[in-house]
């Protein structure tokens, strides 16, 4: 009797945990990439090796399953230097917790705005960082950035983004996003970002104390054809002080993406206006792309972009940004391009080899390889050799 009694308890006690286990599930993913490659940052600047890790990352995400076709889940995905320079804590990229179901999808945390994860549907033939990336042209980069926070606090400076106000492919900050059910490859996304720093700010009666980014797309993706269009809107990006200017900042985009044999080809393109002091600055930009599976694990990639001259009635530029926008005027463009071999080991490891070269017109501040230096004089041109291996897990 007491040995059918330990037996039935011992069965309980290794049930609950099985229970567990069925309602809640946790994922472990990510992706180690090691980049390898030879820059020439241009005149006056040193050649140089450069080592970098852009994208690599590990993440946690599990679901529950709540009853009634509704689910709770989050994710921590934290950038994984293997270089073993750049440390930083836990959720540092797409991070958040939500619930999703018949009403969609709804979350708060830090994440890819929903403009930012549209145009990226047609980026085809480009890395999305590093030096065979060409993010910093079209749309000022892309990672992550905090538009309700400065670098140097809450209560100085200019406002959250103040060091990354020209970026459009942003990773923020404090959003919380709705995205409706996917309708056949059809889908809504809206974001918004928190007020923090209104309340957070060792100031009163500051402007610009409650910057807030609102972003909206729309997208299509289904089977060889992906298409995006998205809006955002920038505000109160002006300093954070008494009196000052209230800049409000706008960007919109369309993207595209097809598939047909194999080959696949894509492009976005990207309008943002900036308010400043003396009027708006506004650019163009755009860029194409291919990927071609040319037999078994052998491929070529390659991609151009441009952004077009400086517009507007500004007076001055826009200097407070990873990739500066220079005043209106004549020669203020931008041109680059990459190709690449890559060789796929498997489903989940290839490297990949690659030439970029960045080529800025004679009145252009901004535009650089990922790598090189930001502070760049007009008609600079910079170009990189390199190598990225990855493997996904």
């Amino acid at each position: 009797m007491q040995k059918r009694l330990l037996a039935a308890a011992v069965a309980g006690a290794l049930a609950v945990p099985a229970i567990a286990v069925a309602q809640s599930t946790v994922q472990i993913y990510g992706q180690a990439e090691w980049e390898h490659g030879y820059i020439d940052q241009g005149d006056g600047r040193p050649k140089t090796d450069y080592v970098e890790s852009t994208g690599s990352y590990l993440g946690f995400r599990g679901t529950e399953a709540l009853g009634g076709g509704m689910s709770a889940w989050f994710q921590c995905e934290t950038t994984m230097d293997i270089r073993g320079i750049d440390q930083v804590g836990l959720c540092s990229r797409n991070s958040g917790l939500g619930f999703r179901g018949g009403f969609g999808n709804v979350w708060v945390g830090r994440w890819h705005t929903p403009m930012s994860r549209a145009l990226g549907l047609g980026d085809v033939g480009t890395e999305a960082t590093g030096n065979l990336g060409l993010s910093q042209i079209t749309a000022g980069g892309s990672g992550s950035t905090s538009i309700m926070r400065s670098s140097t606090g809450y209560d100085t400076g200019n406002n959250g983004s103040s060091e990354n106000r020209t970026r459009w492919r942003r990773r923020e900050t404090c959003l919380t996003t709705y995205e409706t059910p996917n309708m056949s490859g059809f889908m809504v996304g809206a974001a918004v970002s928190c007020g923090n720093k209104a309340a957070e700010a060792d100031a009163e009666d500051q402007n610009n104390d409650k910057p807030r980014i609102w972003s909206l797309a729309g997208t299509y993706n289904n089977g060889p054809l992906a298409i995006g269009l998205s809006y955002e809107k920038h505000l109160q990006m002006g300093t954070f002080a008494d009196g000052a200017e209230e800049f409000d900042d706008r960007g919109w985009g369309v993207s595209a993406r097809y598939r047909f044999g194999s080959v696949t080809v894509g492009a976005h393109y990207v309008d943002r206006k900036w308010e400043t002091a003396t009027g708006d600055v506004k650019v163009k930009s755009a860029q194409v792309g291919f990927a071609w599976n040319i037999a078994g694990p052998h491929a070529l990639e390659g991609a151009y972009a441009w952004a077009g001259d400086a517009k507007g009635d500004s007076d001055t530029g826009i200097s407070n940004g990873t990739n500066p926008i220079a005043a209106p005027g004549s020669n203020t463009g931008t041109q680059g391009f990459t190709l690449g071999y890559v060789y796929s080991f498997s489903k989940r490891t290839s490297a990949k080899l690659g030439y970029t070269r960045v080529d800025n017109d004679s009145n252009t501040t901004g535009a650089s390889l990922f790598t090189a230096s930001e502070v760049l004089e007009g008609g600079d041109k910079q170009s990189a050799i390199a190598l990225v291996v990855k493997h996904r897990f």
